[in-house]
């Protein structure tokens, strides 16, 4: 049979157990403020041995400077005693044996004994937690971005001096606001379901990617930002801390940019409006030249001439009407070209000659587009002029495409009477210019002279 003060010895063991067990530093005192029992933590945490305080008066752990109103509060305490914590909203310390003063937190808990009411202070010291906040706050206040400290509710708890600069307030004006008093009235609806759906998926990350964000000043301005977001454990909960950058400047210079670039596109579409014009004068008088020209062979070099500037004259036309000045289209490049030498070859009498055009949309830079139009200039007016003669019928046909392995592949053939074996020095010409506009384009040109005379070029 278990007597009374068996039990009472089973409770005492069982508490002293488990006070010594404790990570925190516990401390045991009785109504007069004397330490009754303490662990091991607290030996640690204040340099005593444990005899040395036992007995003694708690006020022995209590900085000088509040001492003096430590044993009313004592009192007041045990007066309405109950589990909270101490000095709420207060920053308590330790005294160590070697006269330094330490942060703590300190729990109360009143126990009843048979002895009466004892108190257990649970003492946690958060010197190294003050060291990281310390820390915290100086990165926080060195940061070139400003930098605002949000909790659950959206209150601002932190702020710092660039904040200050980019918002027009000062720090004591902002902590304790509502982060929404930096929002303009036009978002504000909004933002609390964002906040919220942020903490329930807190991740490091840009807020509002792809939209354009804009923040609020004292002053009613509002500015153009990008705003990073960071989810920070405290020991208050989670917390965001939030990197505010003014992009002002940056957006004043874009707008600055567009301006130029559009000033620059008009002059380019000027430019080439005015190559264009200046080729068909050339070409006008070419024409004009003609009208005089009564040898045959004389007129076919004209001729010739006369196409490959109007074929130089397509691209600066294309690019005209172009809005990218700096690529050309050469599909819609293709089909000026075979319509003019359509026009120039394919006269009333020759209708039997047919020419088909499968060219994919493909952009080519200027540098390129230029030789590439004169190929196609010399391949398909060679074809008109030479593959069909005596009112042949036939066909021209001319494909672009694009390869699988992203090459760009020009193909002109014709099922006329093929290429002959013997070439005058006037269609050698053309072809030593094919072969040279081709080098030029660091193409491959392979030609098949007969059924059907075909001419690949990969680019």
């Amino acid at each position: 049979m278990t007597t009374d003060i068996d039990l009472a010895i089973d409770n005492d063991e069982v508490m002293r157990l488990v006070v010594e067990a404790s990570p925190n530093g516990m401390v045991l005192i009785d109504l007069q403020g004397r330490i009754v029992m303490v662990n091991t933590s607290i030996e640690t945490m204040f340099g005593y041995r444990r005899d040395e305080l036992i007995s003694q008066a708690i006020e022995q752990l209590v900085p000088v400077r509040f001492r003096k109103h430590h044993p009313h509060m004592r009192k007041q305490y045990f007066a309405l005693p109950k589990s909270r914590a101490m000095g709420q909203g207060r920053e308590l310390y330790g005294l160590h044996k070697d006269g330094t003063e330490f942060p703590v937190e300190i729990g109360l808990n009143p126990i009843t004994t048979q002895n009466g009411i004892l108190v257990l202070a649970a003492i946690v010291d958060i010197t190294e937690r003050q060291r990281a906040q310390e820390m915290m706050r100086l990165a926080v206040e060195a940061a070139p971005n400003g930098m605002l400290l949000t909790d659950k509710t959206g209150r601002i708890v932190m702020a710092n001096s660039m904040a200050e600069m980019q918002f027009g307030y000062t720090r004591s004006e902002l902590v304790g606001q509502e982060i929404t008093m930096l929002v303009p009235p036009r978002f504000r609806d909004h933002h609390p379901a964002l906040r919220e759906d942020y903490f329930s998926h807190p991740v490091s990350r840009a807020m509002g990617k792809g939209r354009d964000l804009f923040a609020l000043r004292k002053d009613g301005q509002e500015i153009p930002v990008e705003i990073g977001l960071n989810p920070i454990s405290t020991v208050q909960g989670m917390m965001i801390l939030a990197s505010v950058v003014d992009i002002t400047d940056r957006k004043q210079q874009e707008e600055r940019l567009k301006s130029a670039l559009k000033e620059k596109e008009v002059m380019l579409a000027e430019i080439h409006h005015r190559v264009k014009n200046n080729l068909q004068i050339i070409d006008s008088l070419i024409a004009m030249q003609l009208d005089n020209v009564d040898d045959e062979k004389a007129r076919f070099l004209l001729t010739d001439s006369q196409n490959r500037i109007k074929s130089m004259a397509v691209i600066h036309q294309t690019l005209y009407q172009s809005q990218d000045f700096s690529n050309v289209d050469i599909a819609t490049v293709i089909t000026g070209l075979v319509n003019n030498l359509s026009h120039s070859y394919g006269d009333s009498s020759r209708s039997d000659i047919k020419v088909y055009v499968d060219a994919e949309a493909i952009a080519l830079p200027i540098e390129s587009s230029i030789p590439l139009g004169l190929i196609v200039n010399e391949l398909v007016s060679n074809a008109f002029k030479h593959a069909f003669p005596n009112k042949r019928p036939g066909e021209i046909r001319i494909s672009l495409s694009l390869t699988p392995e992203q090459k760009i592949k020009l193909e002109i053939n014709d099922n006329g009477i093929g290429m002959p074996t013997q070439r005058d020095s006037t269609d050698s010409l053309g072809l030593r210019l094919v072969e040279a506009l081709s080098d030029q384009l660091e193409a491959t040109l392979t030609i098949h002279p007969v059924n059907p005379t075909t001419f690949t070029i990969l680019i």
